[in-house]
């Protein structure tokens, strides 16, 4: 089903029960899977896949050239997963040599309007990125986060599993899993209650994981004397060593901490 305006490329694959409208260019190195669609006026180029049951809305364009002056035309990898949604004027760059090779968007994510993507970021399955959100390179997102509208993120940075960024915060450093940050530059707040009780998390176990952001985040004394006692308290959770591998694990941009002026927080008695 190819719209007679479309331009598809001659070496371009696609697949069974695709759906590609009007005014679309498809480039020869490009693998479009079954029963993905481009609505309009999309631009998919580069060595690109573009996964089953994808859909790309009109004026986003996938796999392009990266926005990289050491990029001299390298043959570098992007890929929209399954079932993934791009939508209006979405940009999603191709990796570069001097980074992973690769850009990768997961399965089942939602990608809303004017975000985004630049070379070598790696977005994880199910994650929803708000209009209007802007990424430096090599950004990596886990599974599950939401990133606000109007949000942008540094080059490096690290979004950890379930985490939420808010609204028009400038985030230049890590972000734990299930962590919540907000603000112009962004200061950790608490936890993502709400991704964590959507995971079907048990409320013991949140309670768990909340006492150790606390010794984490909001106790006395050296950073890494609070990990090392937080390892010994509550390593056995898995969330909780989930959170602990994240922090230990080697960082360019560091983690974004609690503000100074913020108070505890008191969400036990709502949760």
């Amino acid at each position: 089903m190819i719209h007679p305006t479309a331009i598809v490329a001659p070496g371009a694959a696609i697949g069974a029960g695709v759906r590609i409208g009007p005014w679309c260019s498809i480039g020869p190195a490009v693998s479009v899977e079954d029963d993905a669609e481009l609505v309009s006026h999309v631009v998919v180029d580069g060595r690109t896949r573009i996964g089953a049951g994808a859909r790309l809305f009109p004026f986003c364009s996938v796999g392009l050239a990266p926005q990289d002056l050491k990029y001299r035309g390298e043959d570098t990898l992007c890929e929209v997963g399954a079932r993934t949604q791009v939508r209006e004027h979405v940009t999603i760059h191709r990796g570069t040599v001097t980074g992973s090779g690769a850009t990768r968007v997961g399965a089942d994510c939602l990608l809303m309007a004017v975000v985004h993507v630049a070379h070598d970021c790696v977005l994880g399955d199910g994650v929803i990125v708000a209009n209007n959100v802007v990424m430096g390179g090599h950004v990596a997102i886990g599974d599950g986060a939401v990133i606000g509208g109007a949000a942008a993120l540094h080059q490096f940075v690290r979004i950890g599993r379930g985490a939420m960024v808010g609204g028009v915060s400038g985030v230049e450093a890590d972000v734990i899993p299930f962590g919540s940050v907000i603000g112009n530059r962004a200061r950790l707040a608490g936890l993502n209650l709400v991704r964590l009780k959507r995971l079907g998390i048990e409320r013991s176990r949140i309670h768990q994981l909340r006492a150790a952001f606390r010794l984490l985040f909001r106790a006395e004394g050296v950073f890494a004397a609070r990990v090392a006692a937080a390892r010994e308290t509550f390593g056995d959770d898995p969330l909780v060593g989930e959170m602990l591998a994240f922090i230990e694990a080697p960082s360019r941009r560091g983690l974004i901490r609690v503000a100074p002026e913020a108070e505890p927080d008191d969400d036990d008695a709502r949760d």
